[in-house]
């Protein structure tokens, strides 16, 4: 794509978040759309929201869990940039309805980092020594896209379907639980809807963050000591809306809990 197009896709992004208006599939529109454009495009996107004055407080990756891929047919993870304007606390409550399109809940473990990680090489000795504490999370995706209907480059480019998310109640060491084999169980207004472990995200959530690590690494970025990173759902992803309550809890990690308004 010529640069001229990535800008003014990146615009049209923007303007598709801020004015809650979803836009046909990037792919449908530009049949040489490569996941370096997709990139490109999603700063471009980012570069509109840091003018607005948002700042950035981590990264993600998505599309991790075999249950996630099914569901969008995307066969491969995505990464984006978390913003403090996408952050909320546990108990807050969430304004989807005046904030996102698609809004689509999922629970996953989020690392907090104490020292910067940039790849290639990075193993998972490395993030897991680099990482202060995990904590239990819900993300609420969105897409800029009409209907979810993505593929990879679209989802790149539309910064991961990045939408809010909420850190739950507890900080533990990484290395005092089996990110692997810990449980997840899902509820929505009272009842659950979903079980999940920490092996559905590449096998654990530490081999997502070394994914995003090495992948970032490619472009020259680094995950940055003191960041927010998002390592992927571990269940599949369910439509919310305003009214609905969720609440998590992950085995040896802690609960998170979020009211959608």
């Amino acid at each position: 794509m010529e640069k001229q197009q990535i800008q003014a896709c990146g615009d049209e992004l923007f303007e598709a978040m801020v004015q809650r208006k979803a836009l046909r599939p990037l792919t449908e529109r530009f049949s040489d759309i490569t996941l370096d454009d997709a990139y490109n495009i999603s700063l471009r996107m980012l570069e509109r929201r840091l003018a607005a004055g948002e700042r950035i407080i981590g990264k993600k990756i998505g599309v991790t869990s075999k249950a996630v891929q099914n569901m969008l047919n995307v066969h491969q993870p995505d990464f984006g940039y978390l913003t403090d304007a996408m952050a909320f606390s546990q108990g807050e409550e969430m304004p989807i309805s005046t904030r996102l399109m698609q809004p689509r809940a999922e629970g996953e473990i989020a690392f907090i980092l104490k020292k910067d990680l940039l790849g290639p090489g990075i193993t998972n000795a490395d993030v897991l020594a680099a990482t202060e504490c995990v904590m239990p999370c819900f993300e609420v995706v969105d897409s800029r896209i009409e209907n979810w209907q993505i593929k990879i480059q679209d989802t790149v480019a539309d910064n991961a379907s990045c939408g809010l998310f909420v850190l739950g109640d507890r900080a533990v060491d990484p290395r005092k639980v089996d990110l692997a084999t810990c449980g997840m169980v899902v509820e929505k207004n009272g009842s659950v809807i979903s079980t999940g472990a920490g092996a559905a995200a590449l096998g654990s959530p530490v081999n997502c963050v070394t994914w995003l690590a090495n992948t970032l690494g490619h472009f020259g970025i680094p995950l940055k000591a003191g960041e927010v990173i998002l390592s992927g759902s571990l269940v599949p992803l369910e439509p919310v809306q305003a009214g609905d309550f969720m609440s998590l809890s992950i085995g040896g990690i802690g609960k998170a809990s979020v009211r959608f308004v």
